[in-house]
């Protein structure tokens, strides 16, 4: 097996007296379709900020492409460009769809307006949406928020390929949408993936069973801070653990605290 892009060994995260993530190690491959799983407040949004570079562990190292980085992305120099697609979208609500996509190119690159415009409606068109560049934020449905979302994630600057994200970390991307909407973002995902080449690595933090299932290749479930559980989708099926087990069924009974 090849390198793994992505290595977290022995990291661990805490906030006040509560502990996060308890050493926790991870690997993400080139390819790789991760899902992390987990009931809420067990640390799998917290391991994508890291994994970003937004936050930094208290403890353990994190190895992009085999090099440590030492604190967070604005700190590191010659490292993999990875796009983040948050819960909420994130988007600048005082920008337009076409400012908020092409927001990095804007503020970051030299190339001209008009180019900028049309990468800005190529990656909009991957998504799914056309004629919205001038809408704002408050005027899209939230399926259409998570999608323009994924284009600015995925926004490259064709000057500098050192910018183009080659991982996307999705959290929770069909959190709070029907599921109509979240069977098309579960698709639009994949298509990213494997129709259009574009950044084919990926690791999503998600609850609901149909995302996993379509969305996911390998999937990790952590609680109070630990991996208790690792394997493929199909193994989801077949496995005996008694924690992956009850937070699928959503029993009340079993290794998982329940909070009344």
């Amino acid at each position: 097996m090849s390198a793994p892009l992505i290595q977290l060994k022995g990291v661990s995260k805490s906030f006040g007296n509560t502990v996060v993530l308890d050493r926790v190690n991870l690997e993400i491959y080139e390819s790789d379709a991760v899902a992390i799983i987990g009931p809420s407040g067990t640390g799998k949004s917290t391991i994508l900020r890291i994994i970003a570079g937004l936050l930094a562990p208290d403890e353990g190292e994190i190895y992009i492409r085999g090099r440590q980085r030492v604190g967070l992305i604005d700190d590191a120099e010659g490292q993999m460009a990875i796009g983040m697609v948050f819960q909420q979208a994130a988007l600048f609500d005082s920008l337009t769809v076409e400012e908020n996509v092409g927001f990095i190119l804007y503020q970051h690159s030299k190339l001209p307006q008009q180019k900028i415009r049309d990468l800005v409606h190529q990656k909009l068109e991957m998504v799914g949406l056309r004629d919205v560049s001038h809408l704002y934020p408050a005027q899209l449905s939230g399926g259409m928020r998570k999608r323009v979302s994924f284009a600015r994630a995925i926004m490259s600057n064709p000057e500098n390929s050192q910018d183009n994200p080659e991982v996307i970390l999705y959290d929770e991307p069909t959190a709070g949408l029907d599921p109509i909407a979240s069977t098309v973002i579960e698709d639009l995902v994949r298509s990213l993936q494997k129709a259009h080449g574009v950044c084919g690595t990926y690791v999503m933090v998600t609850h609901q069973e149909s995302t996993i299932r379509r969305t996911a290749d390998r999937v990790l479930l952590l609680y109070r801070g630990k991996v208790k559980w690792t394997g493929t989708v199909c193994e989801l099926n077949t496995t005996d653990d008694p924690t992956i087990r009850q937070f699928l069924s959503g029993s009340v009974t079993g290794p998982i605290e329940v909070f009344r």
